[in-house]
Parts: C-alpha cells; structure tokens; sequence
C-alpha cells in the first residue's frame, strides 16, 4: 500500500511540517489497493525515498512517517534528521489495542492518518518534539525571537493532543470538545528565558498537562538545546474551554475530563516560588509612558478558531516598546492575562509603562528593567491583554 496527499505526485515535494526527527505529509491520505509502480514512480522522481515493499495489502493500516534518510533537502544534526522528508510505512501504535484515553480502534475500519513528527517519553505523560530554527525565525541579532518560541510551544501543544488520539475536527479540539462546539482558550501564560538559541540551532521540546482549579488546564512546557540539553526556556499556561459558535465560556463536561485524565502529570515547569502569579495592573492613559494606536490585525493573523492567534498580540505589545530596549536588552520573562478575543475587523492600542525598581519584579529573577503593558480596543478602549515584561542588559549579561 502506498500513501500520497494529492492527486498531483509532484506537489508532494513541496508538503513540510516540521517535526523531531523530520516532516510529516498533512492532508488527506489516500490509499491505494493495488500493486500502483506508477504510484511509487512518482513518488521517487518528486524526490522521496521510496522502495517496492511500499505496495502491501490492505489489511494493514499505516502512518505517513517522516524519519532518517537522505532526500532532497535533508539537514542532519549529530545523527539526527531536522527538517528533512522521507516516506515509510510504520504501523498504528493503537491497531486492535486501547489507546491511552480508552478508545479501541478496529483495524479494518481505521483510515490511514497523518501522525506529526514527535514521540511520548516518560510512560507517555510527556510529548518530546525537535525543531531547527530557521532563517526566518530570527531577529536582528540573528536569535530566536519571543514570538518564535511562543510558536514552538503552540506547534507543540496541537502536535501532543493530536499524536494522543484524542483531536476532534477543532484546533487542538478533544472529539468530546468538538461533539459539543468547544474549543480550548489561553487566560494566562508566562514564559522564562534563560537564552535565546542561534539561527540553524536544534532546540527539543517537551510538553505535559495537568488539572487546575475546578474548571481549567495547565499546560507546561520546558525548552532545552538539544546538543547540550541545557534547559533554556521554561513556560507554564492555564486554559479553559468556550462554546466556538456563543463565544462564552463553558464548564469541563465530565466526558472531556474522562479524555484528558489518563494524560495528566503533577509536575511543575516552572517552581511554584519563581512562578509570576501577581495580577498584572491595568494601564490608563495617565500612568502609561508611551501609547501605539492603530494596529490593525490582517487577515493571515486569524487562527482555526476565529480569532487573532494569541502569538500574534506580543509583537503588537512590544509596539510600545522604546527602541533603544528593544536594541540593547533581552526579553527574560513575559507573561500576558488574555481578557478577551480580537477579531480581524478590530484597530487596537498598545499601552506600556516601565519600573526601573527591579526588586519590585513578582517572578523573583532580577531584571534590569520591568515594563507593565496593556492592549486594548481603539474605539471602546475594552481590555485584549495585560502584560508583564522583564528586559536584562545584552552587554551586562553576555
């Protein structure tokens, strides 16, 4: 059996996810039943690795896995495919069997599926997943910026609910969730950054979730570089879940709870002691310094569920941001409060204040400089996102 995304071989050349150990085909899968050497042809010329043993029976079902090879484009770190394409067959971890939330899946009805690039460490409460940064993930002093880790550990967080078995038809939706128009939302997420890694740096990922409070998630993140396996970035965020088509938010139902139970770990990324928790203040137009009106979100800034993706709201919030900080001090530490939704039609303002005072930072890490934030709506000046911000001095802290 062999498995193609598109009904045009050669586009298949083009279709890269990026993944641990290599790149996944998305799309659909469509399989073919036959002994297809047209099929496997195709394949080769667009560039994959392929063989004969590729054509098998139906009875089997199986993923499109990227993993080590030598097609075009292929990158290697220590042994270790990043951003590279190859095709082979590898059976579900779940034919016949019970997957972690319950579910049995019958091998002669499942349909092949894409599973993203990334493995289950640690009885398989932890998803690990690797990522080279690129080119176009760097800033100007060619480091991974703020917004590029926030993506990884988003690409992360979707990649875990998916490779669990337990995504429904939404944006990291459970099927529970998707049966009943949920969706997942962040309140609140904080973020340590220890250093910032180079472009063509390998940086591993690992991710985890756990109950909090009576009527929301946490999910953890920690960062490491993958050749020393420093940890060099740490994050920790709180979600609840709201009602896709009310846009009000809604309890856990217990079927949703039955999913994300077997997947729970009490473990914390970030102590408890170095953890911001302090509300953020709100800013007015009286104790904020500086004031950025008229960002308006683009269309390429909606996300799945509506709405602007909550990554795209710190390079607005950083808007405000004097320059010469922006030149001359990293971004340690930042956590953000989300209020409310944007959407694509909204024309925002981004509030900043600063506090020289830096044992006043709620985080217990020093910071050279501590900058208070606000996003809000231009027109009816209503709430988007609180934020809170630690800077350190590039020259004093090489």
């Amino acid at each position: 059996m062999c498995l193609c995304s598109m009904n045009d071989h050669l586009a298949m050349a083009s279709l890269t996810t990026q993944g641990a150990s290599g790149l996944y085909i998305p799309g659909n899968l469509y399989r073919f039943e036959k002994r297809n050497s047209t099929t496997v042809l195709a394949m080769a010329k667009a560039g994959f690795s392929c063989s004969w043993h590729m054509i098998t029976a139906k009875k089997r079902s199986f993923y499109a896995i990227a993993s080590a090879g030598n097609p075009p484009g292929l990158e290697m770190r220590d042994g270790k495919m990043v951003n590279g394409i190859h095709v082979k067959e590898t059976p579900s971890p779940y034919i016949g069997n019970t997957n972690p939330s319950g579910l049995v899946i019958d091998s002669n009805v499942v349909e092949p599926q894409t599973f993203l690039l990334g493995r289950f460490v640690e009885d398989r409460f932890v998803y690990r997943q690797t990522f080279s940064i690129r080119s176009y993930e760097i800033g100007p002093d060619k480091t991974a910026t703020m917004e590029t880790l926030m993506n990884l550990l988003q690409e992360t967080a979707l990649n875990h609910v998916t490779s669990s078995g337990l995504a429904g038809d939404g944006f990291g939706a459970t099927r529970e969730m998707s049966l009943r128009k949920l969706i997942w939302v962040v309140t609140r997420i904080h973020v340590q950054v220890q250093r910032y890694n180079c472009w063509g740096d390998v940086v591993e990922i690992d991710t985890w979730v756990d109950a909090t409070g009576k009527n929301g998630m946490r999910r953890d993140w920690i960062i490491r570089d993958y050749k020393t396996q420093e940890i060099i970035t740490r994050a920790t965020s709180t979600w609840v879940i709201m009602n896709r088509e009310t846009r009000k938010l809604s309890k856990i139902p217990g079927e949703v709870r039955e999913e994300l139970q077997p997947f729970y770990i009490n473990r914390l990324a970030i102590p408890a002691e170095h953890n911001d928790v302090e509300k953020i203040d709100k800013l007015t137009d009286e104790s904020a310094g500086r004031i950025q009106s008229g960002l308006a979100p683009r269309w390429s800034d909606m996300d799945a569920n509506q709405h602007v993706n909550n990554v795209k709201y710190i390079g607005w919030i950083l808007e405000s941001v004097p320059m010469h900080v922006l030149e001359h001090y990293n971004l340690t530490s930042m956590t953000l409060e989300y209020r409310r939704e944007c959407r694509q039609s909204s024309l925002l303002e981004s509030l900043t204040s600063t506090s020289e005072d830096s044992n006043s930072n709620s985080s217990n890490r020093k910071a050279d400089m501590e900058y208070t934030h606000l996003l809000r709506m231009q027109a009816d000046k209503a709430e988007i996102v609180r934020a809170r911000t630690d800077w350190k001095s590039k020259l004093k802290h090489k």
